[in-house]
């Protein structure tokens, strides 16, 4: 089994991530279940805008496309910006509208049978509005999430210090992301032993 995580942290590498650290956390518990992961940090490659599978001119979201559909988990992990998602996450479920349009060899739509779950960040309150925003994409697009799917670090309301800064709450954070990692992998089970079929 194996899983994509995509930070969408506005860092380019190698700056520091505090998304990518919590998101770690989820990686290391996936992988004692047995999955293999891999991280791209969205912000190193060129995304153009658009809703097209490929915008042309060195696009490389082709790239990140292809590993998406060989992985059976998809883990979005975003900073929490305005009580937002990052303009970079927000980038990436545009550019996976294409997929409302895209089926497989049995005609089911293509993102049927993945699963998706959610880190989010921020030195701030707003957690749980971008796990509903990028959530609520995902499943019109055809993943299946299950229930808790998510872990979260939130210093709370007002600005203040981030992940990285403090070890405040790190304890539920690291809790909750390794429920989420036994969710992940329980329902991706189960649609791989028994798939959602192709709508009639």
């Amino acid at each position: 089994m194996k899983a994509l995580v995509l930070n969408c942290t506005l860092k380019p590498s190698p700056n520091e991530s505090n998304t990518e650290a919590l998101a770690r956390v989820v990686m290391t518990a996936l992988e004692s279940h047995g999955v293999e992961t891999e991280l791209l940090r969205v912000v190193d490659y060129n995304v153009k805008p658009g809703v097209s599978s490929d915008e042309g001119d060195n696009d490389e979201w082709p790239m990140i496309r292809s590993k998406l559909l060989a992985s059976d988990i998809l883990l979005m992990a975003s900073p929490t910006w305005l009580g937002q998602m990052s303009s970079v996450a927000k980038r990436v479920l545009e550019r996976m509208d294409a997929l409302l349009s895209e089926t497989d060899d049995q005609n089911r739509p293509i993102a049927y049978n993945r699963v998706a779950g959610f880190v989010v960040t921020g030195n701030e309150d707003g957690a749980h509005h971008v796990i509903n925003e990028m959530a609520g994409a995902l499943i019109d697009i055809g993943f299946t999430v299950p229930g808790q799917a998510w872990t979260y670090w939130n210093k709370g309301p007002g600005p203040g210090e981030s992940y990285l800064q403090t070890d405040y709450k790190h304890d539920w954070s690291k809790k909750t992301g390794e429920a989420a990692a036994a969710n992940l992998v329980a329902v991706a089970t189960a649609l791989r032993d028994r798939p959602i079929p192709a709508p009639k």
